[in-house]
């Protein structure tokens, strides 16, 4: 997998048969010599990684690129081991033979970016039994298209990135293969404690089997082997509503099947996901990776990241899963550049602060560096701040957490606190909205970069998480004149599909009478009027598909594309173009 490009570097991820000796070449047959580098997998729970920086290639340049494998060279031998390729495939049998090469695109320096978006995808099998359950995939259709262009219209621009917005795996509603290979790995469902989740997916091995399934199919194989990613996790790569409330997690924590969860799921996050989400400075001082990569063997290996994925989730501030990508002009630090793009994406899932009296989205520390990052020692053109759940969300839907809120803290009496809780999970009330101080900080935040000595030409709120997607477009409190467009767009589903009746609710909740009723409920329950105001200009819509933002300079447009199925087909379709700034 691709994952960090910048002008001058490109990491990649890898997992492997087997302890061996990676090499990946590129730039053969275009330089005059190709820019290598190699290393030497490291094993944890059984399984073989190894991520690698490749540094020094051209700015602006589309290089092909090459894997090789080598078997680890014995102490005794006189000749270091035969490699063999094996990336791209080399049998013309393999499904991936008809695809493009796999490139790295380096930077250019001209401040243009194209980045796609969205979140939310099951793994279900591509026949028209996983069709018909959770709909096309558009992840494929986007391979499709990149790779084989219509023979009329356009092909379709490759991203420079894409950033996977949480939901990559269901560990608690996972594909029927999976819930059969659970079943022949003869998990006793009879175990005391063990039966809420004899089909759900709690080790780390487990997890891995999620992962082969939702990356390995061919399209979206190839598309990550050329498109560089950045990631989020969200509760559905852990369990449905993480965190959603102290007295969710008081009753998850005391079930027996717990631990191995937080280990599987976050050890292998850290593995999958997050070591790719870091550029290489980062990468070299990243003290877990080189624990384990200094530790003598497998075991010692994974007991190190067992006990960091027990450490970050009984104490957040041990792990940082949120990061900043910076595009374009901007240097790595925002401090001797300007212009371009900066990407803040937000972990707003595992750094809760859930005392039922002071609850934050965010705790002291991840929302004070998130300030830092928002506000750069250099200005930028364009801010971008990825967070898995919208924090503006459908106005009725705003005012209903709000209350919810206040409902479970006792606004109304004692009473009514326990049915609060029970309705704030049994329908997910759990967005920014659902943590008012932190959506009140947010907008106060916002509202700083706009009206700063040089504000961004937009603020674009990136998000998934709700099974659709739409735009919103925010007025500031107390930020007059400033050419500062504040947007949320929010692109879910890439393969999960909202169920009809909450596509009712959805559409029932922009309505004038269900709007009054909603903000009634928050005035009645004294809720504070967000230091913001907004509305919904397009959407929601409820197809599978995928949003990209196109920024050139200090201009900005919005492409949005779903997953239609007709007669000839599955096409990914462009729903709506337009300017947001």
């Amino acid at each position: 997998m691709l994952r960090h490009v910048d002008a001058t570097s490109a990491t990649l991820w890898f997992e492997t048969s087997g302890p061996c000796t990676v090499c990946v070449e590129v730039g053969g047959g275009v330089l005059d010599a190709p820019v290598t580098a190699s290393g030497s997998t490291w094993g944890v729970h059984g399984h073989h990684y190894a991520i690698l920086v490749v540094r020094g290639l051209p700015e602006a340049s589309e290089l092909p690129y090459r894997v090789h494998l080598a078997e680890p060279a014995g102490p005794d031998a006189a000749h270091p081991p035969a490699s063999r390729r094996v990336w791209p495939p080399a049998s013309p049998d393999s499904e991936l033979a008809a695809f493009p090469p796999s490139t790295v695109r380096t930077a250019h320096a001209d401040g243009k970016l194209r980045l796609a978006f969205g979140s939310c995808r099951r793994s279900e099998p591509l026949d028209a039994a996983g069709v018909a359950a959770v709909g096309p995939d558009a992840l494929v259709e986007l391979a499709h298209r990149m790779a084989f262009p219509p023979a009329q219209g356009p092909a379709l621009e490759r991203p420079d990135v894409l950033l996977m917005l949480g939901d990559q795996l269901y560990a608690d509603e996972p594909s029927a293969p999976i819930r059969e290979r659970l079943r022949q790995a003869r998990r006793d469902p009879d175990v005391a404690g063990q039966e809420e989740v004899a089909e759900e997916i709690c080790t780390f091995e487990e997890y891995t089997w999620l992962y082969t399934e939702s990356w390995s199919v061919a399209p979206v194989r190839w598309l990550l082997s050329t498109v560089p990613t950045c990631m989020l996790l969200d509760d559905h790569d852990l369990r449905d509503d993480w965190n959603t409330s102290q007295a969710w997690r008081e009753e998850v924590r005391r079930q027996p099947w717990f631990d191995d969860r937080v280990r599987g799921a976050l050890g292998s996050y850290w593995v999958y996901q997050h070591l790719g989400n870091l550029s290489p400075a980062e990468l070299d001082r990243e003290e877990l990776l080189a624990a384990i990569t200094a530790a003598d063997d497998d075991d010692a290996r994974s007991t190190l990241l067992d006990d960091y994925a027990e450490r970050a989730d009984s104490d957040p501030d041990t792990a940082r899963w949120s990061y900043v990508r910076d595009f374009g002009r901007t240097s790595a630090d925002g401090s001797d550049a300007h212009g371009g793009v900066r990407l803040v994406a937000v972990d707003c899932r595992c750094s809760r602060r859930l005392d039922p009296g002071d609850r934050a989205i965010l705790d002291d520390a991840e929302w004070e560096w998130v300030q830092r990052q928002a506000q750069p020692g250099a200005p930028v053109d364009h801010l971008l701040l990825a967070s898995t759940l919208p924090a503006l969300m459908v106005p009725a839907f705003s005012d209903v957490e709000a209350w919810n809120e206040a409902l479970v803290a006792g606004r109304w009496g004692r009473w009514l606190q326990r049915p609060g809780e029970a309705l704030r999970q049994a329908v997910d009330l759990e967005h920014w909205p659902a943590f008012g101080s932190s959506l009140h900080d947010l907008l106060r935040l916002l509202a700083r970069v706009a009206g700063g000595p040089r504000p961004p030409a937009t603020v674009l709120l990136l998000s998934g998480d709700v099974h659709c997607s739409y735009t919103a477009r925010a007025q500031l409190d107390g930020v007059v004149g400033s050419p500062t467009a504040v947007h949320q767009l929010v692109m879910s589903p890439f393969r999960n599909p909202l169920k009809p009746a909450l596509r009712v609710a959805n559409r029932l909740a922009g309505q004038a009478p269900v709007r009054a009723l909603a903000a009634l409920l928050a005035r009645v329950a004294r809720v504070e009027r967000p230091p913001a105001t907004w509305e919904v200009e397009e959407g929601p819509w409820f197809d599978n598909g995928v949003m990209t933002v196109v920024l050139d300079g200090r201009s900005a447009r919005l492409e949005v594309d779903h997953v239609r199925v007709d007669r000839s087909g599955r096409w990914l379709r462009r729903t709506l173009h337009r300017t947001l700034v």
